[in-house]
């Protein structure tokens, strides 16, 4: 019998064919950025007043300019230790009272009964509209705009495995193709949404498909590259979603209407429909639906694109998964190590998404030049995959991932603690504490998939990483809601997930040079197979003495 990865060898691990096929899902990486975090510039709530028309006619009969006029018509608040007008009540005063002074010395409301804003409110916002200047999300509905964050993670959280059984059901390639002609259109409906309800219930459509639909061109090719390209391949493919966030602050400097944003955002998924002509459904799927004929066409097709000549070996194609026993959710928490490996890795999800989104989303609210801040912000990801690529071989996966979620946590913790005044310091310290994040939530990928069984794999990701998406719903509410409190209050509490997360990740095994365990007990009783591993190696030796000829066997699948 010969298993899909022996065919590989002579078709080609990472041709021509393969790079063709991961260069084009690369591109799905880009559009999600401005799905997951365009809420920085689409609810973008500018500097805001009670509206009154009585005072605009009062200003106009003054030749009060727009400062004075604010100054005398707002009380003033302590708003997270810092003085400033209040955004959400006025001075209820009879503006049309004819006694009222013009004279901005002697005109003094400071002791006057104030209220709720009743004609709405003013925007400072220079032309840019947002779905905050649009329904008037702020004062007490201001917690309408964590939900535009919140409904697209529960889409998320239930497309992610929606898709993912789909993906598995009915293929790869056409759960890709399908999740995008979701996106395309319930991204176009978010567009045109008449009023704020129908946005949030579209919204979760959207995230529903742009999510599984990302998850299923990740499976597609890790499944079309060699064993030993997969983490390369995967950790790349996540990487393109920091070109993503470059793009977002330049697309959105240019576009100030947050509906054309979003069109501009859907676009791509559209274009993505035509991948229907240049990317293949996953042999490997394939074979294990026993379509074996299909499976072998699309492998000639990409030998001849890599131009490799395959042998008659793969008359007998078979799929190396097909006595694979039946996972269950039982499975992840039976045992001890199983159990602690699924709350370590579920609580790592859950804070990287939290501290990640968290902090992408802070910018939207310090007050400075929010293109300029997510650019540099987003600038320093890139390094973030290169030194994953560069530490797992020659440290290890856990002290980089434990490092990595406490460069994180330190870095919230110091932001949180420089003066306003400090302002590039300050900057330089949050932007390592992104790369700290974003490197902890790329790494939490692979690291799941290296701690499982293999039979349990693709359930125990699933799980772990449905807190992922639990994370993204309570991190705008966690961000936005204590930020009103203390700004920096935030930082304290994602410094404080993140460092316990690092902590809890040296409880981990370390896993470099490790055999991709197969069963249960190769978790739970590590050295048994470790000795299992050693001892087939003592045979293939005394079998082959021959070093040319040990070489030329394939070891057991190694991380």
């Amino acid at each position: 019998m010969t298993t899909f990865d022996d065919i590989l060898e002579e078709a080609g691990k990472f041709g021509r064919s393969q790079k063709r096929i991961f260069a084009l899902l690369c591109m799905v990486s880009m559009p999600w950025a401005g799905v997951y975090v365009g809420i920085v510039f689409q609810g973008f709530t500018p500097d805001h007043w009670c509206r009154d028309s009585a005072v605009v006619d009062r200003r106009q009969a003054c030749g009060w300019s727009q400062a004075d006029s604010r100054r005398l018509t707002l009380p003033v608040i302590n708003s997270s230790g810092v003085l400033q007008q209040s955004s959400c009540e006025q001075y209820e005063v009879n503006w049309n009272d004819t006694e009222l002074t013009c004279d901005t010395q002697q005109l003094d409301l400071s002791h006057t009964p104030t209220t709720g804003c009743k004609e709405g409110w003013e925007y400072d916002y220079e032309g840019r509209q947002s779905f905050v200047t649009e329904f008037d999300l702020v004062c007490a509905d201001g917690w309408w705009v964590d939900m535009y964050q919140a409904t697209l993670n529960v889409g998320f959280l239930v497309g992610s495995i929606a898709i993912g059984y789909l993906a598995d059901r009915f293929g790869r390639k056409l759960s890709f193709l399908m999740s995008n002609l979701l996106n395309g259109i319930a991204g176009i409906l978010v567009a045109v949404a008449p009023n704020y309800v129908s946005l949030l219930v579209l919204r979760t459509f959207y995230g529903f498909g742009v999510k599984g639909g990302w998850v299923a061109g990740y499976v597609l090719i890790t499944e079309l590259v060699g064993v030993e390209y997969r983490r390369t391949v995967g950790v790349l493919y996540q990487m393109f979603f920091s070109v993503g966030i470059l793009l977002l602050p330049l697309l959105s400097y240019y576009i100030t209407d947050w509906r054309w944003l979003q069109v501009a955002i859907t676009v791509p998924y559209i274009i993505f429909l035509s991948y229907y002509w240049f990317i293949p459904e996953s042999p490997r799927w394939l074979l294990s639906q026993n379509k074996k004929e299909e499976a072998v066409k699309i492998t000639e097709a990409i030998a001849k694109e890599n131009k490799m000549t395959l042998s008659k070996n793969i008359e007998t194609l078979t799929d190396d998964n097909a006595e694979s026993c039946t996972a269950s959710f039982m499975d992840l928490i039976r045992t001890p190590k199983m159990r602690k490996h699924t709350f370590i890795l579920s609580y790592n999800w859950f804070t990287s998404a939290v501290v990640y989104q968290g902090l992408i989303m802070r910018l939207g609210i310090l007050g400075g030049n929010v293109y300029i801040d997510f650019l540099i912000s987003g600038l320093v990801e890139f390094p973030a995959a290169f030194l994953i690529l560069f530490t797992i071989e020659r440290i290890g996966r856990r002290l980089p991932f434990a490092s990595a979620n406490f460069v994180a946590g330190a870095s919230c913790f110091i932001t949180a603690c420089i003066p306003e005044s400090m302002f590039w310091f300050k900057t330089v310290v949050a932007c390592i504490g992104r790369l700290g994040i974003t490197m902890a939530f790329e790494m939490v990928v692979f690291v799941n998939t290296e701690l499982y069984p293999t039979f349990v794999r693709n359930l125990g990701v699933s799980v772990c990483s449905t807190l992922c998406d639990v994370g993204g719903i309570v991190a705008p509410f966690l961000l936005y809601r204590l930020a009103i409190i203390w700004l920096e209050l935030p930082l304290i509490i994602f410094g404080s997930l993140a460092f316990v997360a690092g902590g809890l990740v040296l409880l981990l095994p370390e896993t470099r040079g490790v055999p991709l365990p197969d069963t249960i007990d190769d978790i739970e009783f590590p050295e048994r197979a470790k000795a299992k591993v050693d001892l087939k190696n003592q045979q293939l030796t005394n079998l082959l003495p021959n070093s040319s000829d040990v070489t030329s066997n394939k070891d057991p699948e190694v991380v």
